[in-house]
């Protein structure tokens, strides 16, 4: 799981007109060390860097550009630093977008990925990666924005068939074919190349995969005529899990070859990669994946369109036209239609006129990361670098292709400010220890609650089951992603659901006592102990809501089980249990809520609460000035308070904490902390060894810093090399940046405070006095 946070100091370079202004540059530095030690947004800093570098300066002159109409040499500092500062947010939600699409590359199950805009973070969770360094690097990535010529089946119709047949061929008989001369392919007439197109289109109606078919029916296309699909294919091949854009007549006139299942993604692009498929194509085609034709209603698509792009001639992977030469990119109804208008700088406006001008009748492809998000088609020669991109697409299916091309306008990457890593051996230790957890606590509260309140119990059990199923169903339904983080917000909602229960039960038996009959003792029970349930709920509710509210990652997805299970739990056990015991005694039956236990264990009982209270006090105001003090000089704060990198190694044998600790000090300037974690063999070490140092390559350098402390301490062997000590011996890994801590220790500090506040004017207010919610806060 890593925590990102964009990139603003970048931002405001590239929105500068002189980049390496001497003040520019030294006032951005300045705010970056500020940041470390500062609430303030970046934008308020670097404002208050440059008045102090350059007093009486004015920020206009450094950010008047053609492309940002919204600042004039007129504009002050202050609004200079507005237009900077919306920028900055629209780039956030722009790199949310970018990270989402770039997730669905890394073939993970279940990712996880939440933008949190007041405080610029998005942070991301991803399961079953096998490579962290590749995707660290990919996530940290600038979005790149590319305009691409299209090959259309028209245009190579002819090889696609070429390669469909040459695949075939050698998957059946398992065997490379012959290639096929690609420079007479290349030369072949269109009317060579429609004969042979119609023909494949006659015989793919047979061959197509049906499950694509399927796929396709949902789809509103807006094409008709095209090659149906009547079963599964008889041998693989491209035509077997790609539908060609062919019909009887010939090629659909589509911007794309053909249409794939998502699914079956993967499996084309191996294909398309093999030498025998694209030694059928000239050499500057490249296919790409990108967004099928249709309405999505917000949906993703289960069909993915196939591209294929033209290439440089020289072998760039740079389009002829690049995505920062867009200045604007809105979206908006003209005359009742979609419309999308696009503005270029003046070196884009002359390549898009020529761009444009060469590919009339042609589509142009408009890629984001290597993803095909439109491909219209051009109608005449743009001059001038003012066009306009109309279609049959949603006001939200605008604003995100109006988003897509705004992404290549300014240089915003995000930056990994927070980053754990739990390896397949610990992960598991992790589970296991989480279900483990969860079944005794699961386990003994259901004993318990039969053992103490015999029948009435089972209502109890009952009402803890639906619970359960109601949670994780819940979950499920939301598409979460169980974390140890949210299995421990699941087990205390166990203990919140049986509460419920308890405080009822134990109603009743006060009732029974009195001497009412069962079915008043119920009725009384029950809406006694309304208050009480309320009460508690609505206070553990609160917490949960401040928790989400302040919390990053994992806490949240703590609070967001335990607000599931708490309002779950009212439901169950007030309705569920009421509706059970109603039925039952309807039947002229009651449950029992005493055991020879439940009767004895408190009978006797004499607890001299009063005569004692004198020790109370003193032992009280002991623990009170240790918990104080220890505020002070008690706490070890972890790496997310502190900042810094740690990492859990299984070592080969047990080694002392502090033996470790002052061999690596001479190998990370400082001394580590060194923390046993679980058995003896297993350490967590934590550092801030260049903590504050920037960049991607850092964590890899950190690592080979700590390997090469342990081996030359010989604390590893020196036969492990490092890759083998990053697989085998380190179980996870844990970063936390400086400006990532402050905000963890903000938001603790906000929510403890906010929380007790909270739960102060909640007991005042249902009480009305306010002893009551001052001796509760004291307690607490």
């Amino acid at each position: 799981s890593v925590t990102m946070e964009v990139g603003v100091d970048a931002l405001v370079t590239s929105m500068s007109n002189n980049p390496k202004d001497p003040k520019l540059v030294d006032a951005i530095k300045r705010a970056n060390e500020l940041k470390a030690n500062s609430d303030a947004d970046f934008v308020k800093l670097f404002g208050q860097a440059y008045e102090q570098i350059a007093p009486g300066g004015k920020l206009a002159g450094l950010f008047t550009k053609p492309n940002q109409p919204k600042i004039s040499l007129n504009s002050t500092n202050e609004q200079v630093l507005a237009v900077i500062r919306t920028e900055a947010k629209e780039a956030v939600k722009r790199t949310y977008n970018v990270l989402t699409k770039r997730i669905d590359k890394f073939g993970v199950t279940q990712p996880t990925i939440n933008l949190d805009e007041s405080k610029g973070i998005i942070t991301v969770e991803l399961a079953g990666v096998k490579d962290p360094e590749s995707v660290r690097k990919v996530l940290q990535a600038t979005a790149k924005l590319q305009f691409w010529e299209v090959a259309t089946m028209s245009d190579i119709g002819q090889q696609v068939v070429n390669a469909n047949n040459v695949l075939e061929k050698y998957l059946k008989n398992g065997k490379e074919e012959p290639a096929t001369d690609t420079t007479a392919v290349a030369v072949n007439d269109t009317t060579k190349k429609t004969d042979t197109t119609k023909a494949v289109a006659a015989t793919t109606a047979a061959d197509t995969n049906s499950s694509l078919s399927s796929l396709l029916d949902k789809e509103d296309t807006g094409k008709g005529g095209k090659a149906s699909v009547a079963g599964a294919a008889k041998d693989e091949s491209l035509f077997s899990i790609m539908r060609p854009e062919l019909t009887q007549q010939g090629p659909t006139g589509a911007s794309y070859i053909g249409l794939v299942a998502r699914k079956d993604a993967p499996k084309l692009k191996e294909y398309l990669e093999m030498d025998i498929v694209k030694n059928q194509f000239p050499s500057n085609i490249k296919f790409l994946f990108g967004q099928a034709p249709g309405k999505k209603d917000g949906k993703e698509s289960p069909v993915l369109a196939v591209y294929a792009i033209r290439m440089n001639g020289n072998g760039s992977q740079n389009a002829k036209l690049e995505g920062d030469h867009v200045k604007t990119a809105k979206f908006d109804y003209q005359n009742g239609k979609a419309e999308i208008s696009l503005e270029m700088d003046q070196q884009g406006s002359m390549i898009w006129a020529q761009l444009t001008g060469a590919n009339v009748g042609h589509p142009i492809a408009i890629t984001l990361d290597d993803f095909v998000y439109s491909a219209p088609n051009v109608n005449q020669k743009i001059e001038g670098g003012r066009s306009s991109i109309t279609g049959d697409f949603s006001a939200k299916e605008g604003d995100d292709l109006a988003n897509i091309l705004q992404t290549g306008k300014l240089d915003a990457p995000a930056k990994i400010v927070q980053e754990q890593v739990v390896g397949p051996t610990l992960g598991q230790e992790s589970i296991d220890g989480g279900i483990e957890s969860f079944g005794v606590a699961f386990l003994v509260i259901f004993i318990l609650m039969i053992v103490y309140y015999s029948t009435g119990g089972i209502v109890a059990n009952v009402a803890l089951l639906l619970n359960l199923l109601f949670t994780f169903g819940v979950l499920a339904n939301l598409g979460a992603t169980l974390t140890m983080a949210g299995i421990a917000g699941i087990v205390l909602g166990i203990g919140m659901a049986v509460d419920t229960n308890v405080l009822i039960f134990e109603r009743i038996k006060e009732e029974l006592a009195l001497g009412d009959t069962y079915a008043d003792a119920v009725a009384k029970g029950y809406k006694r102990s309304y208050a009480p349930v309320l009460d508690g709920h609505i206070t553990s509710l609160i917490t949960a809501v401040v928790l989400y509210v302040f919390g990053l990652g994992p806490i949240k997805g703590f609070a967001t089980t335990q607000i599931i299970a708490l309002l779950l739990s009212l439901f169950t056990g007030i309705l569920v249990s009421r509706l059970i015991t109603d039925m039952y005694m309807k039947r002229g039956r009651h449950f029992n809520y005493f055991t020879k236990l439940s009767k004895s264990i408190f009978q006797k009982a004499h607890f001299k609460f009063i005569e004692k209270r004198k020790i109370a006090y003193v032992f009280s105001t002991i623990m009170i000035l240790l918990g104080v003090a220890s505020l002070f000089h008690g706490f070890d704060y972890g790496v997310e308070f502190d900042g810094g990198r740690s990492y859990t190694i299984k070592f080969d044998q047990p080694h002392k904490v502090s033996e470790v600790r002052e061999k690596l000090q001479k190998h990370l300037e400082k001394y580590p902390v060194v923390k046993t974690i679980g058995v003896a063999d297993q350490l967590n070490i934590t550092t801030d060894y260049l903590i504050g140092k920037p960049g991607i390559n850092v964590e890899a350098e950190v690592l080979n810093k700590l390997y090469n402390g342990l081996k030359a301490e010989q604390l590893i062997p020196a036969t492990v090399d490092v890759n083998t000590f990053e697989t085998k011996y380190v179980q996870s890994k844990q970063t936390v940046l400086p400006t990532i801590s402050k905000d963890l220790k903000k938001g603790a500090l906000y929510a403890t405070l906010i929380s007790v506040l909270a739960i102060f004017i909640y007991i005042f207010g249902r009480f009305r006095k306010w002893q009551y919610s001052m001796g509760t806060i004291v307690s607490v």
